[in-house]
């Protein structure tokens, strides 16, 4: 077959050929062009030194100068082209010591995590696939390269990998990789947060972000996520639920959008339950307040994940949130009130937790449920078309105007601005600067 890669990756192989060296495009380009998916990256391996590469064109730069790689550069893209190499001892289960360079891309290759990710193409050679990485994709398999345990004792992340493999590609997971991956999850302690939250989050933004539970079920979770296995085991006998917290919470995130605020807003939207359970006298489960000890927990969760302030904020703002409009439907004072605190960018958020947070519960009472959630969508459309106000910098009057009366600033005029914000919240009509100045000799000026 003929692969239809970049011009630019073309001109770096024809270029390094043509002064004697090997060159190929390598790894995951490979395969999603074999699967004709289009590659995020183009890696290209050769069989010359950095120092070689970089006398045969005009820009480079040092990427990796240490693993053996530097960047092409052709304005502002860049190809990472890589030497050969022999990893050296692993000792800590994350890099080698040292690499030596080789001139044999076997040796290369043999070096790889999975079958479907050590092949290599140029227009001269075609595939070269020495390991049974075709096979595999027609089989949908991931499976190590060698001896699978050689491989996740080089690199415990490859064993996360592999789940995010398959949820990315819908494959399933060969039965001895698959085997060395449970014997050495251990050795996932020793990642830093960041790779694991790098391969976490592509595997929930996959199509098949269910590929979760096979993490559990093989004894990986237990090591980077041991909430969810929490979630697993709680099982929620409640007339308004069919599954374990686990399982309703992969429904849920195959639900939402696959962002990664609402993909960690749903798989951390339960994660307070299993703390919160109790049982009445009835046998049945409760969760009460599972919302408020939910967005703890999901703080020090992504915080232990290396998450952005701001991400973690709003994930954190989805558990809290997720619950509001179980019960009654509120009326539009209440839902006023409640958008005033949530805010009205953060709503369309709420919106999709909730509806996905409902398919994924049971039959019981569920047509009320979507009517609350339809209801609560008109009013919001409603609020933002009449321009209610819902934040003290709408009211019709500020600071300057109680300076005005005479109102020094501080806590007397924070409390008389959330004081008339709140009045305007129950009688929007309120929210007028004769109004308001009236409502503040009246009740604040005596």
């Amino acid at each position: 077959m003929k692969i239809d890669m970049p011009e630019n990756a073309n001109r770096i192989i024809t270029t390094l050929e043509a002064a004697g060296y090997e060159a190929y495009i390598v790894g995951g380009c490979v395969r999603d062009s074999i699967l004709g998916l289009i590659p995020e990256d183009w890696d290209i391996t050769t069989s010359a030194r950095p120092e070689q590469v970089k006398t045969l064109f005009r820009r480079t730069l040092d990427t990796g100068i240490k693993h053996g790689t530097v960047t092409v550069m052709f304005g502002k893209e860049g190809y990472e082209v890589t030497t050969y190499r022999i990893d050296g001892k692993y000792t800590d289960h994350r890099r080698p010591e040292q690499v030596e360079y080789t001139a044999s891309l076997k040796e290369d290759l043999k070096r790889r995590d999975f079958t479907i990710n050590a092949m290599a193409y140029s227009h001269k050679q075609g595939v070269i696939d020495l390991f049974g990485g075709r096979e595999d994709l027609e089989r949908k398999l991931v499976r190590a390269v060698g001896c699978a345990a050689e491989r996740f004792d080089e690199d415990a992340l490859r064993i996360l990998r592999a789940v995010r493999f398959s949820g990315q590609l819908d494959f399933e997971i060969e039965s001895e990789t698959k085997k060395a991956m449970m014997a050495q999850a251990k050795y996932l302690t020793g990642i830093s947060a960041e790779r694991i939250r790098e391969e976490l989050t592509k595997l929930l933004l996959s199509a098949h972000p269910e590929k979760l539970v096979d993490a559990y079920e093989m004894g990986i979770t237990f090591y980077i996520l041991p909430e969810f296995d929490a979630m697993m085991k709680q099982s929620q006998n409640n007339p308004h639920h069919q599954y374990t917290v686990g399982a309703h919470t992969i429904e849920v995130i195959k639900e939402v959008e696959p962002t990664v605020v609402c993909r960690f807003g749903a798989l951390l939207h339960d994660v307070g339950k299993p703390a919160a359970h109790s049982t009445d006298e009835n046998g049945i489960d409760h969760f009460y307040k599972h919302s408020i000890i939910g967005a703890e927990i999901a703080e020090t969760v992504l915080k232990r994940l290396r998450f952005d302030n701001d991400s973690v904020k709003t994930i954190c703002k989805l558990v809290l949130w997720h619950d509001y409009g179980m019960g009654e439907c509120p009326g539009k004072k209440s839902f006023r009130n409640a958008l005033s605190k949530m805010g009205t960018d953060f709503f369309p958020l709420y919106v999709q937790i909730k509806r996905a947070d409902i398919m994924a519960q049971s039959n019981y009472h569920k047509e009320d449920k979507w009517n609350t959630l339809k209801t609560m969508e008109s009013m919001y459309q409603e609020i933002l078309e009449d321009e209610d106000c819902l934040k003290i910098r709408d009211l019709a009057i500020n600071g300057n105007d109680l300076i005005a009366l005479g109102i020094k600033p501080g806590k007397e005029m924070g409390d008389i601005l959330s004081g008339l914000l709140n009045s305007v919240l129950e009688d929007p009509a309120l929210n007028t600067r004769e109004a308001l100045l009236e409502t503040v000799r009246c009740q604040y000026l005596k």
